[in-house]
């Protein structure tokens, strides 16, 4: 699992970011989410979530907009500016996977792309 940290933190930090806020980008990519959902999705608190979106707000990557189901709360979803950066992050981490697999055999290198989503996947409560 270091593995899969080390490789977010490399593809993170030349566009700027920590690892959680590049994660925190690309678990926006599938449309905004409530502060509570995301931070079980990312197995933070919500002091220290809130923290990042302030940050990531400041940067104007991502916005709060008003709970259409609950007044009381807020959505974050990204801009326009945090979307395309979202995707750089998505997109260089995934060249760096399909990089660390380029010696493999097809059959193996499918094997083993599919054993780090299901990885991914379990990481993600």
């Amino acid at each position: 699992m270091h593995v899969l940290q080390d490789l977010y933190a490399e593809t993170s930090r030349p566009l700027g970011l920590t690892p959680q806020q590049a994660h925190l980008l690309c678990v926006l990519l599938d449309g905004p989410l409530g502060m509570t959902e995301l931070s079980r999705i990312m197995s933070i608190e919500r002091s220290s979530l809130t923290s990042m979106v302030d940050r990531l707000e400041r940067r104007s990557l991502v916005a709060r907009a008003a709970d259409p189901a609950d007044r009381r709360a807020c959505q974050i979803g990204l801009t326009d500016d945090g979307r395309t950066l979202a995707h750089e992050v998505h997109d260089a981490y995934t060249a760096r996977v399909d990089a660390l697999t380029t010696d493999l055999a097809p059959s193996h290198r499918s094997h083993v792309l599919a054993a780090v989503r299901r990885i991914v996947t379990a990481a993600t409560p």
